[in-house]
């Protein structure tokens, strides 16, 4: 009795194993289709200065949401107006026809402590991405995010990554040593902590602003802001750390409706 009672567990534990393993590639199958949804509410965030060479540069990453006519980004990504120095705020994104689009926008709302902001842009309305309430996210959750990485030298095309949520953590990590104590983050452990998502995925400068999604609805959780980088800068493109963050959606969801 007691072996077939063994024989059955094991039984149930086959069947447990091979029904978790086909659930993976099931997930992962539907990235591609999501991707095809995501892409067409990806913009780029930067300035531009017809004497300025080159004229354009990109600043980060943006997508749009709401209306339609709104864009969410970085606080860091958009700079003050006294820095722009003549310079226009644009987004780029494009047509229904796959060209090129690049548009006025302006600073509607800038969230400096969770380092969030929201553009108002000129013309149509683009396709906005759906929000969800980020409370839901799970440590383990696979992700995906879709941005410009590394400053647009791949070119304006959005590049999607993937990944999973590693760790749900304050934000005011300790640092490494003194010379990481920046004023950022003195500022922070000033005005108090709060959660964000730590990503098993590889981001580059340019993608700040890139939305994290669910890979099944691409429903947008996060939004990358920051890299974890070993040493200088210049070590987040020759040796990236494989360890990004994510400002959870629910402080833009706020943000949004103040």
């Amino acid at each position: 009795m007691s072996g077939h009672l063994v024989g059955l567990g094991f039984f149930y534990l086959f069947a447990f194993v091979l029904s978790w393993i086909a659930c993976v590639p099931m997930a992962l199958a539907d990235l591609p289709e999501t991707i095809v949804r995501i892409k067409p509410s990806i913009v780029v965030v930067g300035v531009y200065k017809k004497t300025n060479s080159p004229q354009f540069m990109l600043r980060g990453t943006g997508f749009v949401v709401g209306n339609g006519k709104l864009v969410a980004t970085n606080s860091h990504v958009v700079p003050e107006s006294a820095d722009l120095d003549g310079a226009a705020l644009v987004v780029q994104g494009r047509n229904e026809l796959g060209e090129p689009l690049v548009r006025s926008a302006r600073l509607l709302h800038r969230d400096q402590a969770h380092d969030l902001a929201v553009l108002s842009i000129d013309g149509a309305a683009l396709p906005a991405l759906s929000l969800k309430n980020s409370d839901s996210v799970r440590e383990g959750q696979s992700v995906a995010f879709t941005g410009f990485p590394i400053g647009g030298a791949l070119g304006f095309s959005p590049v999607t990554h993937r990944g999973i949520v590693s760790s749900i953590t304050p934000i005011a990590l300790p640092g490494g040593n003194s010379r990481q104590l920046n004023q950022k983050l003195i500022r922070q452990l000033k005005s108090g902590t709060f959660n964000i998502f730590q990503l098993d995925a590889t981001a580059y400068p340019g993608n700040s602003g890139s939305p994290v999604f669910d890979i099944e609805t691409g429903n947008v959780i996060g939004i990358i802001n920051m890299v974890f980088i070993k040493g200088s800068k210049e070590a987040a493109l020759s040796q990236p750390s494989g360890i990004a963050y994510a400002i959870p959606v629910n402080y833009l969801i706020k943000l949004m409706g103040d």
